[in-house]
This record gives C-alpha cells, structure tokens and sequence, in this order.
C-alpha cells in the first residue's frame, strides 16, 4: 500500500536538500511534525526520532541519503515497516519537481495502510507547501 503527492518548486535541488538535511528543523516547515532528531550526520544507516502531530514518537532509519537527490526513512511497526520517500528532480522549466511517498510492507501494511498513510496522505499536501514556502523564501 503506497500514498504520494508531487509539487513543483522555484528553487534548487541544493537548497531543498538543505530542509531536509536540517533535521531538528522539520517542524518549522512541516506542520506534521513537532520534533524530529538524528543522531550524527543526514548521512544513509543514521538513525533518530520522530514526533508527529499526531502519534506517538518514533524510532526512524535513515536508510538511503543520496545528497541534493533524495533520501529514505523507515520506522517499525507491529509486523509491518513504514516507509517514507523523498525525491527531489530537475524539472524542463528550471524549477524542480519534489515527491513525497509513504508505503507500508508487512503482515499488518494492509491495516496501517488504512489507518496511518489515509491520514499521512491528507496531510501530504500541507507538508510539500510547507516546504514549498520555505525553500521559494528569498529566493
């Protein structure tokens, strides 16, 4: 089970990059988070937490960062594994295309696929617009 939101940004791949990399900063973009942290460098096998808006905090696998590209994040589940992925591509136009993706696997992906990414994918829209005014900021 898989949910994803695409948005265009005036800005650069480097800079978008850079809200990601700012871990403990998520929150000041994404307003379905209220704390985030890594522990050592955005760097791929790092790991941190995560306190959504709603939910209880999380452990977080940094599993793939590919700099100014793209990273991914896991998060175990009861028999299931949550994963979030973040692309960034040049777009034709010269602004840049930006896709956020959750995906369940697992015995229970069905269950929390409906419970958890139904309610991630509603907040999709906010968190890309979010990243969206941060980044187009002083540009």
């Amino acid at each position: 089970m898989q949910f994803e939101e695409k948005i265009s940004i005036t800005s650069s791949p480097e800079k978008i990059f850079g809200f990601y990399a700012d871990v403990e900063g998520w929150s000041l973009w994404d307003p379905d988070v209220k704390k985030s942290s890594i522990e050592g460098e955005f760097v791929s096998g790092a790991q941190g937490t995560l306190l959504p808006s709603k939910g209880p905090q999380a452990r977080v696998f940094f599993t793939e960062v590919i700099p100014n590209s793209s990273f991914t994040v896991e998060s175990k589940l009861p028999f299931c594994t949550m994963r979030f992925e973040h692309e960034i591509t040049n777009t034709h136009n010269g602004s840049v295309g930006v896709v956020h993706r959750v995906s369940f696997r697992g015995f229970l992906a069905p269950l929390f696929g409906r419970l958890i990414g139904s309610q991630i994918e509603k907040g999709f829209p906010n968190t890309l617009l979010g990243l969206k005014k941060a980044a187009e900021k002083n540009c």
